[in-house]
């Protein structure tokens, strides 16, 4: 079974929204940066970047980070990584860095994601944006700092989404078996 939980206009409520947010915490963004987690959060940061071009003319220091080896399942699974590339062309060194993924659920992600960031430097703060904060079944203590939208669902369903330009929606899957 599958439901539509957000359509595009919601989304671009929200993604305006979080820009506001953003830059009422970070005003110019001098100091500031956002790194996209590979894959899924590249898409939801490029909406947000354009947001906050659109809305407040800002131009922001913008990478992407890959988690592969600082997960702590890497090595449970036979199948060979194949990392995302890594872009940061910038100095993390006491930057306040805003990590940005799309759908929060257990944290082990953004744990790794944390650990990550330390290999290019100390940042001086990291903040956390995520579209969907599935708020059940955390299994570290992590919490986005900016939320679109917060969501109830069962352990067994699964959050999808799809980003296609002026098309987003965000789904729950549910196994029925």
């Amino acid at each position: 079974m599958k439901r539509i939980i957000l359509q595009y206009e919601q989304v671009d409520l929200i993604l305006t929204r979080l820009a506001h947010q953003l830059v009422e915490n970070h005003s110019d963004f001098s100091n500031t940066a956002l790194l996209a987690l590979q894959p899924r959060g590249t898409l939801l940061s490029q909406a947000l970047l354009q947001k906050l071009k659109s809305l407040f003319n800002i131009e922001v220091n913008y990478g992407t980070l890959d988690t592969t080896f600082h997960r702590d399942d890497f090595r449970r699974s036979d199948k060979p990584l194949v990392p995302n590339e890594v872009n940061i062309d910038f100095d993390i060194e006491g930057k306040r860095i805003i990590l940005i993924d799309d759908v929060l659920y257990t944290g082990r992600s953004i744990r790794a994601a944390l650990d990550a960031v330390n290999d290019y430097g100390r940042p001086d703060s990291i903040e956390l944006v995520t579209l969907i904060n599935r708020k059940y079944r955390r299994e570290v203590p992590i919490q986005p700092d900016y939320v679109g939208e917060e969501i109830d669902s069962r352990v067994d369903d699964y959050v999808k989404v799809d980003w296609e330009e002026k098309n987003c929606k965000v789904w729950i899957i549910t196994d029925n078996t």
